[in-house]
């Protein structure tokens, strides 16, 4: 599409682009000719943007003889005409100073990537949590709350923690409970959680745990207590699409905040970005999402070592400035994966 397109095409549709990204209105030919330097007549510029049109670039609201671009438009800009620009000293800082792992376990650490990319951006920030099975295991803890429920505490080498509450078949002393978790942390110790699996189901099938009762209950409650891989989520900024014009409908908001809050659709999409390295950007309806229609995703990996255990981004509406936040993204992905690897 965009060899398609003759320098002039290219720069007045990166004006349109550029004048609807900063006003959220749609754009004339001589609002363009005015804020742009662009050595043409209105009329011509207007020529111009009907041949955009019929290319399915720009559509023309009913309410208003400007245009708007389209999704198939952002996505040209994003892959041809976009010039993205590196961090400013004083952003880069600023995003170094409020990732700092002292003192915070990792759901503090995302939790705070997550409202960093939020007011960094001025959109939606969001932080998908390692998946466990991914995670090497590192100990678990048991702790008794009553008579037969306990908690198992699970913790990986990348300090993901994950509670989780067993209701057991009769009553176990506290004493009874540590035995059992230093024989598992002895069992499992520099296994990845998806071998700890595969582990637990060799050892429960064994000879030996036929004759050892404690070992058999450990290895029950262990297994109960890894059960289930559901991703911890990290949205911060909703309130910040409430600001853009364009949602000012509010049909619209409560379809896109039924979508966050079921989360399901999301993780779909940043599994999705997780399978390939550096920024993925999703536009509108790319994402096959129906509840993200209008909005945009651009996401980056974490990593730590060579292996991807991570997503962040930002979520706002396609007409976001794309220009400034893909460096954010990227910046603040790279900076989490170093600070990780230093751990």
């Amino acid at each position: 599409m965009a060899e398609q397109l003759s320098d002039r095409a290219k720069r007045i549709l990166e004006a349109v682009i550029e004048d609807y990204i900063a006003t959220a209105e749609p754009v004339g030919s001589r609002s363009i000719t005015r804020s742009h330097e662009i050595a043409l007549s209105p009329a011509t510029v207007r020529n111009v943007m009907s041949d955009l049109e019929e290319m399915g670039l720009l559509v023309s609201p009913h309410t208003s003889a400007g245009r708007v671009p389209t999704d198939k438009a952002y996505r040209l800009y994003v892959n041809s005409i976009l010039e993205v620009k590196n961090l400013t000293r004083d952003s880069r800082e600023e995003i170094q100073r409020r990732c700092r792992l002292a003192g915070m376990d990792m759901a503090q650490v995302l939790k705070e990537t997550s409202r960093l990319l939020s007011t960094t951006s001025s959109y939606m920030g969001v932080v998908m949590a390692p998946r466990l099975a991914a995670s090497l295991f590192h100990q678990i803890e048991f702790v008794k709350l009553g008579s037969r429920r306990v908690l198992a505490i699970m913790v990986s080498q990348n300090g993901t923690v994950q509670n989780r509450l067993i209701q057991t078949a009769e009553e176990m002393p506290q004493e009874e409970l540590v035995r059992m978790a230093n024989y598992l942390n002895d069992l499992l110790q520099g296994l990845t959680i998806a071998q700890v699996r595969e582990r637990l189901m060799h050892e429960m099938q064994s000879e030996k745990v036929r004759y050892d009762v404690l070992m058999a209950k450990a290895l029950a409650l262990s297994e109960q207590a890894i059960s289930g891989d559901a991703p911890e989520l990290f949205l911060e900024g909703q309130a910040n699409i409430l600001d853009q014009p364009e949602f000012a409908d509010a049909a619209k908001m409560r379809e896109i905040f039924r979508a966050f809050e079921q989360k399901s659709q999301l993780l779909e999409l940043l599994d999705r970005s997780m399978q390939a390295d550096g920024v993925q950007i999703f536009i509108g309806s790319e994402s096959h999402l129906l509840n993200m229609e209008g909005m945009s995703l651009i996401t980056s990996t974490y990593m730590t070592g060579k292996d991807t255990v991570g997503v962040l981004g930002v979520i706002g509406p396609t007409r976001m400035g794309y220009g400034r936040v893909i460096p954010i993204v990227d910046y603040t992905a790279k900076l989490i994966s170093r600070l990780l690897e230093s751990e």
